[in-house]
């Protein structure tokens, strides 16, 4: 929606769609609010009695950095012309080293602020839900609300060290309603339901993109299978709606509700996506092929690697990956990743020394090593729904194939086949 008081603003989507053909969305979108926040009045004047302050919750999208939803604070004020809508879920994707740093868990977050309506607009056209909750809050807390997001964006303060459990878009608008109301907040968080960070992640990305929530969690570690609090599950921006409703504000001798008021301003249509070859139909498949194959090796006494090489060539890239996320990142969930067990980074080299014409003499021993790993690897199974019982039949079924065929090769130092 556009403000009358508010000077005439470019669209978004013509932007993109005239001056910026083919451009990431996401980056037209970022830069656009950043420049029209530089454009406004960097010092935030007093709000008048008439303000208003809503949180604003979106709904999930189709892409993977949209697929838990986004929360905004919106501040406007028909008297004084502000129409602020302070976006904490701003990255550049032409930050120097952008990659880098995003493997690592350092990309930096910024505040950026722009009118409601061209926020309204990118997200409708994106076919993602938009709601609002009109907070009950004073003219004092309004100000002070107002006054500590206008901090925030100055320069020296926009940006932030984004933490995807912990300090995230979300987050983030507790602690500014906290820094407005003080002690007068009765805020209890969320309390429907009792999961963990992986199972909350979940219930939007397995349904919505199997693929990449397998991908998450297999890069993912144990801190993200504790249990999250309250006020921790509030890093979702459906569940920090939730907790805002439920929350009461002390008002002079009274307890009011938090949420005057709560809007749809933007219904989703309903997206149809069937995905078939998701991962558990995808290892499954492959688990059947290869326990057949494996089977008809076995029975003609063919000695063979070619299947071995490519497989374990993989596990142990994958596993390399998962030490690098553990060890050399900045993210705090990855740390303490026990998919290592199945995906064993020694496997790359290792798996190279083997041949139908040469074997290493440690070699049996490797896979007797292997073989325990395998079984303790039997303790996670839930983490990945299920999906990882059919990959390690695969392994299991190649170990043993692996050393039944090393009795038929002669024994050798430690050549590369």
């Amino acid at each position: 929606m556009k403000n009358p008081q508010m000077p005439e603003q470019p669209s978004i989507l013509s932007i993109r769609r005239t001056y910026l053909p083919g451009f990431n969305p996401l980056v037209c979108f970022t830069y656009l609010l950043l420049f029209l926040g530089l454009k406004q009045n960097s010092h935030a004047q007093q709000l008048s009695p008439e303000a208003r302050v809503s949180l604003v919750t979106v709904g999930p999208g189709q892409e993977l950095y949209s697929g838990f939803g986004h929360s905004i604070l919106w501040i406007s004020d028909p008297r004084t012309g502000v129409d602020r809508a302070y976006n904490y879920g701003t990255f550049s994707s032409f930050e120097s080293n952008f990659y880098l740093k995003f493997l690592r868990g350092t990309l930096p977050y910024t505040l950026s602020v722009s009118p409601f309506y061209l926020q309204e607009e990118f997200y409708r056209e994106e076919n993602r839900s938009i709601s609002a909750q009109l907070l009950n809050l004073s003219a004092p807390q309004k100000d002070r609300l107002y006054q500590f997001l206008e901090n925030n964006y100055l320069p020296q303060n926009r940006q932030y060290q984004y933490k995807f459990f912990y300090d995230n878009c979300a987050t983030r608008m507790t602690t500014a309603l906290r820094a407005a109301c003080g002690d007068s907040l009765i805020y209890t968080g969320y309390t429907g339901e009792k999961l963990s960070f992986r199972q909350w992640i979940d219930k939007y990305a397995y349904k919505q993109n199997p693929w990449a929530d397998f991908a998450m969690d297999l890069a993912i570690g144990t801190p993200s299978d504790e249990i999250a609090t309250p006020e921790q599950a509030t890093f979702l921006p459906d569940n920090l709606r939730a907790a805002f409703a439920a929350a009461k504000v002390r008002s002079g001798n009274q307890t009011l509700p938090l949420v005057s008021s709560d809007s749809v301003i933007y219904e989703a249509s309903p997206v149809i996506q069937e995905i078939i070859f998701t991962p558990k139909v995808v290892f499954w498949t492959l688990a059947v092929l290869i326990l057949a194959f494996t089977y008809w090796q076995i029975k003609k006494e063919k000695v063979n690697f070619a299947v071995d090489k490519i497989l374990f060539s993989i596990v142990g890239l994958a596993g390399w990956i998962l030490i690098l996320l553990w060890f050399a990142t900045n993210h705090g969930v990855t740390a303490n990743n026990y998919d290592v067990l199945w995906a064993f980074p020694l496997w790359m080299p290792v798996i190279l020394f083997l041949s139908k014409s040469k074997k290493p003499a440690w070699f049996q021993y490797f896979l007797i090593l292997y073989g325990f790993l395998l079984l303790c690897a039997t303790g996670n199974l839930a983490k990945h729904n299920l999906v990882v019982i059919p990959i390690l039949l695969i392994l299991a079924a190649r170990v043993y194939y692996i050393n039944n065929s090393l009795s038929k090769i002669p024994g050798t130092g430690s050549q590369v086949a």
